[in-house]
């Protein structure tokens, strides 16, 4: 296996890694809150609250595994 090979199979896996990153940070990023009642009597409720570090680290994550894929595809093509 050629030197250019290794290095493209490097950035793929590592753009397989910032994807799996990316989903774990997406699927931390929310939590259950309960809310008070708007009207006296109402039962509570619950909302969705979103962190905003984890939604930016996530989308920072997706953008550099497909930056990887792109050059790991790009140099197994290349390599002879």
């Amino acid at each position: 296996m050629s030197r250019d090979k290794i290095i493209a199979a490097g950035a793929l896996v590592a753009a397989v890694l910032a994807a799996v990153g990316s989903v774990v940070s997406w699927l931390a990023a929310s939590s259950i809150a309960d809310v008070a009642p708007v009207i006296p009597g109402e039962p509570v409720k619950t909302s969705v609250l979103y962190d905003p570090s984890f939604i930016t680290l996530s989308l920072l994550l997706a953008t550099l595994a497909g930056v990887l894929a792109v050059v790991g595809t790009a140099r197994w093509r290349r390599a002879k």
